[in-house]
């Protein structure tokens, strides 16, 4: 469940930053980008919590010390990557108030 959360997170991210450089309004596709990236956070949480119930250390050791750094790593990209566009926007505010 994980994976398909994380790749609609993945797509929803890539349609947020399409639209922004498309000129349209691109802020549902950044709050869809987020939340299927917390919701991808949220399987993986269970699918560790399953592990802990069935005492399967084998899983957790294998797993979890890697899925960990993955986890961190691609939660702040997509975080990056899906607020670009707002601070893209506010940056070009910014020059133009200047330019005044």
């Amino acid at each position: 469940m994980w994976l398909i959360l994380g790749l609609i997170a993945i797509v929803a991210t890539f349609i947020n930053l399409y639209m922004y450089t498309t000129g349209k309004d691109y802020k549902l596709a950044m709050a869809m980008g987020l939340s299927f990236t917390a919701l991808t956070l949220c399987a993986e949480h269970s699918l560790v919590s399953n592990w802990v119930k069935v005492e399967d250390w084998a899983a957790l050791l294998d797993v979890v010390p890697t899925m960990e750094k993955a986890l961190w790593f691609l939660t702040i990209v997509s975080i990056l990557l899906n607020i670009a566009p707002i601070l893209l926007e506010l940056k070009n505010k910014g020059s133009v108030k200047g330019n005044c």
